[in-house]
């Protein structure tokens, strides 16, 4: 009995594998429809941040993707859906953001921080004394090791 539940639920639970975030209004022309996804895949969600708006269930990402439908539909072409998404929420909603000026720190950040990254570590690494080279022992430290050894031997 506890197994056909197990069965049940597993079957059940296997089932979300199948759902997709379809939109409701897709566009009747296969390649208008084509374009729009190209568009919506170079387009961020704002709420999701690391997400595509066709990756996304946000509720902005799924007006966002009627944005991009409806203009496409008016005749836009790519660029200009583009340019129309960038004036209304600016580069942040490129997922891949112009190179210019204002946005050089986006594109070199992870340069920089990987050249820091190597520093920090070549200093660390250069401050280190090798293990070979070790300072003896004084006499005193020498005869306090004795007195340990041979009290441990001792007992």
């Amino acid at each position: 009995m506890r197994g056909l539940i197990s069965l049940l639920i597993f079957i059940g639970l296997s089932f979300s594998a199948y759902a997709i975030g379809v939109d409701e209004m897709p566009l009747k022309d296969p390649a208008q429809e084509a374009r729009a996804q190209g568009i919506m895949k170079q387009l961020r969600c704002l709420v999701c941040q690391n997400e595509s708006i066709v990756d996304s269930g946000a509720d902005l990402a799924k007006d966002l993707r009627i944005i991009v439908r409806e203009r496409i539909t008016q005749g836009d072409t790519d660029e200009q859906v583009l340019a129309f998404m960038t004036s209304r929420y600016g580069d942040w909603v490129l997922l891949k953001p112009p190179f210019e000026g204002a946005t050089i720190i986006l594109w070199f950040s992870p340069i920089l921080l990987l050249l820091i990254g190597f520093y920090i570590i070549y200093r660390n690494y250069s401050k280190r004394k090798p293990l070979g080279e070790v300072a003896p022992l004084t006499p005193e430290e020498e005869r306090r090791l004795n007195s340990l050894l041979n009290e441990g031997a001792e007992k």
